[in-house]
């Protein structure tokens, strides 16, 4: 995990938030989430400067709608979100329902 997964992992964990429980680096279908909570269909990634290229662009996409096709969402976050505004990232979170 990268140290911004670590900081939104410890709010996650053990039922931490809202009393969800979120799995961490889960499969769904060919792709890989970086946290997802079942009971409530949702999950979450954290983007770092990778993400910004024309390729991964493309691949979050392709993901995104697959997932979506699921009827799973989706909330992303960027690296610098965790690190300076994980208040908000939090509320972000807590309205999804």
């Amino acid at each position: 995990m990268t140290s911004e997964e670590k900081i939104l992992w410890q709010k996650l964990r053990s039922r931490k938030l809202n009393g969800y429980k979120f799995k961490r680096q889960y499969s769904i279908g060919p792709y890989v989430v970086d946290f997802y909570c079942s009971s409530i269909k949702l999950a979450i990634e954290i983007d770092g400067g990778v993400h910004d290229t024309g390729t991964a662009k493309d691949y979050d996409k392709n993901r995104d709608e697959f997932i979506k096709s699921l009827g799973i969402n989706t909330i992303r976050f960027s690296n610098e979100d965790i690190r300076r505004n994980l208040d908000e990232v939090i509320k972000r979170i807590q309205e999804v329902k």
